[in-house]
């Protein structure tokens, strides 16, 4: 095969998708010490001797991985055969899990957060004022587009158009549900408060970047990198934010940031609609578990430590 062919072969392929496929496959093949190609007999094995450990999600994603190796090697897929199906429909009756999400971002927190961020902005450490700006910037843009992490790092400069006071319009390459890779434009309205414009100028004006990835890492001189933020490091900014906000960051991560999104629109009346053709889903399922549902019952809800 070509370098330019391996090279597009590569660009077709997400690169969290191909690291977590290579992470599974080890975990099979060293951490279990099953041998490859498989059969399904040792599928089967390996799936009942980590039902316990495992959520089933990690398990359909390894036998996804595993899936895959067979097929990029010529070999049948054994995760195929119908004992493998129905040991994953045992494990998932007899040992089902609650699904762990992230706690949505409160339009409050983010007051917080952005409060803090300016004050630090002030600070006379130029690496403090980078930092706090890129965050503010990264903090408002996640929330008001009810973007993903990986969406957050994605972002070039070169492709967005600002217009000053008025809104943003935002190219994203690429998503997690954009199997083809055409892209989409999304815009961004300036706001009378907590304007991620505002917020993506004022980082552009101190950082004085013109082109590259928007969100970059900056180390402890000030220096920023020429490389976007990894997608993880996103949690790490949210959770940072609220701690200095004095809110406890642990139970926050990346996608904190859209879940609180999808909330906040759901309590201001966005009907489902409007809401998934903003933020870009194509079901309502996946709306449904972004949205925080315990205001529907409004003034009805009794308040802690209330008269009964």
């Amino acid at each position: 095969m070509t370098t330019a062919a391996e090279r597009y072969l590569q660009a077709a392929r997400r690169e969290s998708t191909t690291r977590r496929y290579q992470q599974a496959v080890a975990h099979y093949e060293v951490g279990w010490g099953g041998f490859l190609p498989a059969s399904s007999d040792s599928i089967v094995r390996y799936l009942a001797e980590h039902a316990d450990a495992l959520s089933i999600s990690t398990l359909r994603g390894n036998l996804a991985a595993l899936a895959r190796w067979h097929l990029n090697h010529g070999f049948v897929d054994p995760t195929k055969a119908p004992q493998v199906r129905d040991v994953l429909r045992g494990i998932q009756a007899l040992h089902p899990r609650q699904v762990r999400q992230a706690e949505p971002l409160q339009l409050r927190e983010l007051e917080q957060c952005v409060a803090t961020l300016q004050v630090e902005a002030a600070s006379v450490e130029q690496v403090v004022r980078l930092r706090a700006s890129r965050d503010r910037a990264l903090l408002l843009l996640g929330f008001w587009r009810a973007f993903r992490s990986d969406d957050l790092c994605r972002l070039r400069i070169e492709t967005n158009q600002l217009v000053p006071g008025e809104g943003l319009t935002l190219f994203l390459s690429s998503c997690k549900t954009d199997r083809e890779h055409q892209g989409r434009t999304v815009s961004v309205p300036a706001l009378k408060r907590l304007c991620p414009v505002q917020a993506y100028e004022e980082w552009l004006s101190l950082s004085q970047l013109q082109e590259g990835p928007v969100f970059c890492s900056i180390d402890r001189w000030g220096h920023l990198s020429s490389e976007a933020l990894h997608p993880y490091s996103v949690a790490r900014v949210v959770r940072r934010a609220l701690t200095r906000a004095g809110v406890t960051g642990e139970r926050y991560s990346g996608h904190s940031l859209r879940r609180g999104f999808a909330t906040w629109a759901t309590r201001n009346q966005w009907s489902p609609k409007a809401l998934m053709e903003y933020v870009g889903w194509r079901d309502v399922h996946s709306a449904l578990r972004y949205v925080d549902a315990g205001e529907a019952f409004g003034d009805w809800r009794r308040e802690p430590g209330g008269s009964k």
